[in-house]
């Protein structure tokens, strides 16, 4: 799947003269207050993708999920794909957050074929946004060396093809990124400028803070909305609650 994300303006034209179309001037809240406050409180801007790490155990694929569901309960387009678990151990979390509107979901490893079974779901609905939410990097293969083949590169290929695509189309992808358990993104800095923002889901670990033990989701970077604004999170069987919010 190839993708120009280039516009086709003539080098040099007047900036003045380029007109904005209305779906990038309008962000698609996700209806959870953690989520959007941590991007800067309007919630995800279309064209973008997100890079969403955390350390093991943190809660991020019940984050998504429940964020999925949200989204789709507001008339969006969502899409959850997971390479890293089975779709009947995400059915299980689902249950288990009792998810109410539901959303299509996926398996696929190939980023190619992601990406075009994505694009036939878009144009089905082209005026609604679309978020896709991938689980996770590490996971998926860019197809280069073809199936089951990867490299140190593939993660970088991957996400530059996801990327490339929300720029193309103006859908909004949001993937995870494993952290080792010594707490470091697993994953090369060159990531990390790839993405539009960066956003990060840890545990609390201050024996001294009265927050010991809960969830800090916290944006490190954001193009589009500001970085710096950390959330302290409950975390529990049916999902997580705002206990605390620092602003940048």
């Amino acid at each position: 799947m190839e993708l120009n994300v280039r516009k086709g303006f003539d080098f040099g034209i007047n900036i003045l003269d380029i007109e904005v179309p209305e779906a990038l001037r309008t962000k698609v809240k996700t209806g959870l207050d953690y989520v959007d406050g941590a991007l800067g409180g309007q919630g995800l801007t279309p064209s973008s993708a997100i890079l969403f790490t955390g350390t093991p155990g943190s809660g991020k694929t019940t984050m998504m999920l429940a964020m999925c569901d949200s989204l789709a309960g507001k008339g969006n387009t969502v899409v959850f794909n997971t390479a890293e678990e089975s779709l009947f151990q995400i059915k299980l979390v689902a249950e288990r957050l009792k998810l109410a509107n539901g959303f299509p979901v996926g398996e696929e490893s190939m980023v190619p074929e992601l990406l075009e079974k994505c694009e036939a779901l878009r144009l089905k609905n082209p005026n609604k946004p679309f978020v896709l939410v991938v689980d996770s990097l590490q996971a998926m293969n860019d197809g280069k060396w073809g199936p089951g083949q990867t490299n140190g590169k593939s993660p970088e290929r991957a996400l530059a093809m996801i990327t490339d695509w929300c720029k193309a189309t103006n859908s909004i992808a949001v993937v995870i990124g494993q952290v080792g358990k010594d707490g470091k993104f697993s994953g090369k800095n060159t990531l990390k400028h790839m993405v539009d923002a960066m956003v990060e889901l840890s545990v609390e670990q201050d024996a001294r803070s009265e927050l010991l033990g809960c969830r800090v989701l916290e944006t490190s970077k954001n193009r589009f909305g500001g970085a710096g604004h950390k959330f302290f999170l409950d975390l529990k069987r049916s999902g997580f609650r705002t206990l605390a919010k620092v602003s940048a």
